[in-house]
């Protein structure tokens, strides 16, 4: 199988200040006459529209955290299964039966997660391999459009510019598509927490030990005395995050 990478090298020129605002958030998203009123972003997202942009993606990305269907606390067995289904599948002789079950589990995952890096990722393989190319360039679109609104949160090495994430996943996945291996994440405040690399990442010429991320959207709701157990890693058979051109 060819071999995809998403580095996404291509950000936007303001993706190092679009620190997400929530009263800015909040404003535009229930806005009917906003551009980025969030039902509509969401249908455009839903129908695979390759025109949004990322300014588009932030204000959908970060407006989900004030949708009723955002629970990022409440397990998703159906991700359990998605997940065993790629650890076994063969990426370079995959069956067909096997591919349709991905995708079919895969939508059930995205109505609770829509944003979920490895799960679009996930999609695009299953359609790249079954032939239909347009739907896999508009999963691998979705993939990369969640990742620079990521990117473009934070820089992610200080405590003061982490990257936002609306799921723990989210930042692992991210640091899997930079392909940079990490250990246990520990908490260093109330909304942040430090995620360790195995292997130093040289940024500027300075040697970069983890990147920080802000999972304080993740608390809003926390049942008391909530555990979260993190899921296993994305990579399953060198399955790459996937670019469409």
């Amino acid at each position: 199988m060819k071999r995809f990478l998403c580095l996404l090298l291509l950000l936007p020129a303001w993706a190092g200040a679009q620190v997400p605002v929530e009263d800015d958030i909040l404003a535009r998203t229930l806005d009917s006459s906003s551009p980025y009123y969030y039902t509509t972003l969401m249908m455009r997202y839903r129908a695979g529209d390759p025109t949004l942009t990322d300014l588009d993606y932030h204000y959908l990305y970060y407006g989900y955290a004030y949708q009723e269907s955002y629970k990022p606390l409440i397990p998703v067995p159906e991700l359990d299964k998605l997940l065993l289904l790629a650890s076994s599948v063969d990426t370079e002789n995959p069956q067909k039966e096997t591919l349709e079950t991905i995708i079919a589990t895969g939508n059930d995952v995205l109505a609770r997660d829509p944003f979920s890096p490895k799960v679009l990722n996930l999609m695009a393989f299953a359609y790249d391999m079954l032939g239909d190319k347009e739907q896999a360039a508009a999963y691998a679109a979705r993939m990369n459009g969640v990742l620079r609104a990521v990117l473009a949160s934070g820089d992610g090495l200080s405590q003061q510019s982490p990257r936002h994430v609306l799921m723990f996943d989210h930042a692992l996945d991210l640091l899997d598509v930079e392909e940079l291996p990490y250990g246990k994440a520990r908490i260093v405040s109330r909304n942040v927490e430090f995620v360790p690399l195995l292997k130093p990442y040289v940024v500027e010429g300075r040697k970069r030990r983890g990147f920080y991320f802000d999972f304080g959207r993740v608390y809003w709701n926390k049942p008391e005395g909530y555990t979260y157990k993190r899921d296993r890693t994305w990579q399953f058979n060198n399955l790459k995050p996937r670019e469409y051109k």
